[in-house]
């Protein structure tokens, strides 16, 4: 017995949609949390629009006040740190992955309060390192450093607390 073969393509054919329909989804997916330009111009795309289009349609969501650069970093940092306790580093890459500005960047490192930053380094410090059961310092201190280092932080302050910490 056999069964029909499937075929597989390499692009499903998509349903190109006009401008305005494609406008009216866009403010509703920018409107439903902050977006950066790139997430924006490659939904658009995936609408089927063409480039002239999207670059038209993008400017109008940024003069109507859809997208602004500036505050989805500021929303991206504060997120991230907030509740994935990710350090600038890692925030930073993200951020320029997603291709936003560097001045946009230091903008929304203002929302990081440095007694907070260093605060959470340290609880992130004390949890991993009451977590491990390594017996040898030098191992677990090790340990502590690649997690942090992981999460973004910045090799200095990670010595610094490493090195504060009571064993």
């Amino acid at each position: 017995m056999s069964f029909p073969r499937k075929e597989y393509s390499e692009s499903k054919p998509k349903n190109k949609l006009d401008p305005k329909t494609a406008k009216l989804k866009i403010a509703a997916f920018c409107a439903y949390q902050e977006r950066c330009q790139q997430e924006v111009r490659s939904k658009l795309y995936d609408y089927g629009l063409y480039s002239d289009e999207v670059e038209d349609l993008l400017a109008v969501m940024i003069t109507e006040g859809f997208l602004n650069e500036e505050r989805y970093a500021k929303a991206f940092v504060r997120g991230k740190f907030g509740l994935k306790k990710w350090g600038r580093i890692k925030i930073a890459m993200e951020l320029k992955q997603r291709k936003i500005s560097e001045n946009c960047i230091k903008i929304g490192f203002r929302e990081i309060d440095p007694e907070a930053y260093t605060a959470t380094l340290k609880s992130l410090v004390e949890n991993k390192w009451n977590q491990l059961k390594d017996q040898d310092l030098f191992i677990r201190k090790m340990k502590v450093q690649r997690f942090l280092m992981s999460k973004g932080y910045e090799q200095d302050l990670i010595a610094e607390q490493i090195a504060g910490f009571k064993l």
